[in-house]
């Protein structure tokens, strides 16, 4: 027996960061890991990022909106919001899609921290040379 479940979900990653997103019709609210929008992201540009997929579907009051993000930091946690609000826009509405890949919020963002390598003080950084 299915049950009728009135959420629509949408996974998000930016480098160490993942957002599990879940969006229902509603009339705006936004929640993040139990928090208010704006007491979890405390500059103007984490925001934006978070909110670029329903500025760009003009869809910002239209959906009800739970996150759970975890791991990296803030600003990877916004990636990973965004990431995760545009792909369950996506499977909301069909036709969001042609707006969403304009504007490349569909694209994992796949850059990670390089790793520190032996003899080198970070992951390229070299020594400094000395000629005598």
């Amino acid at each position: 027996m299915a049950v009728n479940n009135p959420y629509i979900w949408g996974t998000g990653r930016r480098k160490t960061s993942t957002a599990r997103v879940r969006i229902k019709p509603g009339t705006g609210k936004f929640s993040i890991n139990g928090r208010e929008f704006e007491a979890f992201f405390l500059t103007d540009d984490t925001r934006r990022t978070a909110l670029r997929p329903l500025i760009a579907t003009e869809t910002r009051n239209n959906y009800d909106i739970w996150v759970n993000v975890d791991g990296g930091g803030i600003i990877g946690q916004a990636g990973a919001v965004s990431l995760g609000v545009a792909r369950a826009l996506l499977r909301e509405n069909a036709n969001f899609d042609k707006v969403l890949r304009e504007h490349g919020l569909l694209t994992r963002d796949s850059r990670k921290v390089e790793r520190k390598k032996y003899g080198r003080h970070k992951a390229r950084r070299s020594t400094q040379f000395s000629k005598r």
